[in-house]
């Protein structure tokens, strides 16, 4: 029986996607904070929510002792965690390929914000123009908001940056 290692968990993780965003992995979407092997049929996996309360979370700890045990892994530990805090910076670049191709805009990539000037003319996911406007910051969900492009004339979702 090959080694199993932090690596080859991760790929079966691959398969487990945001609920929300379906086209998005929780590995791109950065909520796999750690992984931990301690045997061969032993995994310990840290998750932290891109949102305080995120009403997802449940489900997608499921889904990941699910993909676990569907490997063998008879022992799959999932917890939740805010030791590793979740940032948007933590978005993969496939993973803000995936948001795009869904019709989100995926947040921009920002260490540290200094002017709230990039929330107003975020890129349209549908055309690419910037001539756009934040409508709400309120979305469907916690983590989106809701934009105009004036180029278009299409309303879309930005991916909140945190």
């Amino acid at each position: 029986m090959p080694v199993l290692t932090e690596a080859t968990v991760r790929e079966w993780l691959e398969e487990v996607k945001d609920p929300e965003i379906p086209v998005l992995s929780l590995n791109d979407l950065g909520v796999i904070t750690g992984i931990e092997v301690l045997g061969h049929s032993h995994v310990q996996v840290q998750m932290t929510p891109t949102f305080v309360g995120c009403p997802a979370m449940d489900y997608m700890k499921m889904e990941v002792e699910q993909a676990l045990q569907k490997r063998g892994i008879q022992q799959a530990e999932v917890t939740i965690s805010f030791e590793t805090p979740w940032s948007s910076d933590l978005i993969s670049e496939r993973g803000r390929a995936a948001l795009k191709q869904f019709g989100l805009a995926p947040p921009p990539k920002q260490a540290l914000i200094e002017d709230l000037d990039f929330l107003e003319h975020v890129e349209c996911p549908n055309c690419g123009s910037t001539e756009t406007q934040m409508k709400s910051p309120f979305g469907p969900t916690l983590c989106r908001s809701i934009h105009y492009c004036s180029h278009c004339k299409e309303t879309f979702e930005q991916f909140k940056p945190l």
